[in-house]
């Protein structure tokens, strides 16, 4: 039996955020909070849910600003500072919620960016995490077109809310048809980006790689070979900058970036718990 609950956060400016959490019946031994891709929300993790729950851990989602079932349009932040602050304020808020229980802080795509631009600026107090998890995460190109990013970049200055479609090919997403149907019948998707977010996304990709050398915290990430989503060599080249010894890659050569939902999903969320469980 999974126990879900869903409510609101308030992130630092206000904005209230929406989450739910599933829990197992039994006594919790750990805790995933996770945080979604563009165009996500906290309701496409249902296989990583299934499986954790098993093992007795609890997961926590949040859907960011713009996303899912929050606030704000679709895909806008003022700053990368407010996605940076929406994931401090989740984070406090499943930390206060658990005392004592050891957390795991897990980012998907666009989501993966955010959870390391997290872990390296915060240097003040925060919830201890005993460790982060990079799941296939926008680190270097994607399959947005050279020319959409470029219309980004000149317009988010006078523009900064333009919004347009990013063009990734849904089929991109994973080599299941029942997956891409599925993800094409989800109401709370989207496909959107906006001006402001393009120049903020190169921004903090620019910095967080130039920064990866700082990472001193337990560290999985977890690649998808035929990536053309995010693809993987950016990852690659940041994984080599970490000189902390806690760092494991895991590979995946011919699956599509959701991994927790493309054909071996099962290897994959096994790999996962088999790391988690070496960090509780």
């Amino acid at each position: 039996m999974i126990r879900n609950h869903e409510g609101l956060i308030k992130s630092a400016d206000g904005t209230e955020l929406y989450y739910q959490s599933w829990r197992p019946e039994n006594e919790v031994r750990g805790i995933v909070a996770i945080i979604h891709g563009l165009g996500g929300h906290s309701g496409v993790y249902l296989n990583i849910v299934k499986h954790l729950i098993q093992k007795n851990y609890a997961i926590y989602g949040v859907d960011l600003r713009g996303s899912g079932k929050s606030p704000g349009q679709r895909a806008y932040i003022n700053s990368w500072n407010d996605y940076r602050e929406d994931v401090g304020s989740f984070l406090e808020f499943v930390a206060t919620s658990n005392l004592g229980t050891p957390l795991f802080l897990f980012g998907h795509s666009l989501g993966g960016l955010t959870v390391l631009d997290y872990v390296l600026r915060y240097k003040g107090e925060k919830p201890k995490l005993n460790g982060v998890i990079a799941f296939t995460p926008a680190l270097g190109e994607s399959g947005v077109s050279p020319i959409k990013i470029l219309i980004g970049k000149i317009l988010s200055k006078v523009y900064p809310r333009f919004s347009m479609n990013t063009g990734i090919d849904m089929k991109l997403a994973a080599r299941d048809e029942k997956v891409i149907a599925y993800h094409q019948q989800d109401k709370l998707r989207h496909t959107l980006g906006t001006a402001r977010l393009s120049t903020e996304f190169s921004s903090t990709l620019t910095w967080v790689q130039a920064h990866a050398s700082h990472i001193n915290i337990p560290f999985l990430m977890m690649l998808a070979g035929a990536d053309k989503v995010t693809l993987p060599e950016g990852s690659r080249k940041f994984f080599e900058k970490i000189t902390f010894a806690d760092k494991e890659l895991r590979e995946y050569p011919e699956s599509y970036h959701e991994l927790h939902d493309d054909y071996g999903y099962q290897e994959v969320l096994s790999d996962l718990i088999d790391w988690l469980e070496r960090h509780l």
